[in-house]
């Protein structure tokens, strides 16, 4: 019987598995609830390793900040790209529909208010501020939309997130007709 030889994973490919790892358990429990040790193992390293891959704890989650924020641009950016109509409202329509299917997936949804909730951290306060930066420069590029536009589409996506954490659509009362209206 031929074995072959263990093929080591690279640093990049162990990286991903700790990224995946940390979004996960990251939105289940939070900054503050989620040590090092339970995402390294998860990921299935040593906490040392972990260390070597990412500086501390904020780092790591500032990491997962950046890269729930590369997803919401990335959708924004495929919804503008679908819209054959230049009036901003046309492409911030889109745009909502493209946020509202990336919060549908809960990890992604809950990493942004967990971040929000850990943003007197220093380095979570800057991943925020650059998430939010990132993401009203593009839409407002995108889109053309006026000051007052780009603050309804972000105030309807924040509601956006409290509805869907706090599963609304299971709920029929008028409360919930009014705020998803």
């Amino acid at each position: 019987m031929e074995t072959r030889p263990r093929q080591r994973s690279t640093a990049e490919e162990r990286r991903a598995t700790v990224m995946r790892t940390a979004i996960r358990t990251f939105a289940e429990r939070g900054y503050y609830g989620t040590s090092t040790m339970d995402v390294a193992r998860g990921a299935g390293i040593s906490q040392g390793y972990l260390y070597r891959l990412f500086k501390d704890k904020e780092a790591l989650f500032a990491a997962v900040v950046d890269y729930c924020s590369d997803r919401l641009r990335e959708a924004a950016a495929e919804a503008a790209a679908s819209v054959r109509d230049s009036d901003p409202e046309a492409v911030l329509k889109a745009m909502t529909a493209s946020y509202d299917a990336v919060i549908a997936d809960r990890e992604i949804l809950m990493i942004l208010l967990h971040a929000q909730c850990s943003a007197g951290e220093p380095v979570i306060g800057e991943a925020v501020r650059a998430c939010y930066a990132k993401q009203v420069e593009y839409v407002r590029a995108a889109s053309g939309a006026s000051d007052e536009q780009l603050r309804r589409h972000f105030a309807d996506g924040l509601l956006s997130n409290v509805i869907v954490a706090i599963d609304a659509a299971s709920v029929d009362a008028p409360w919930v007709r009014t705020l998803r209206a």
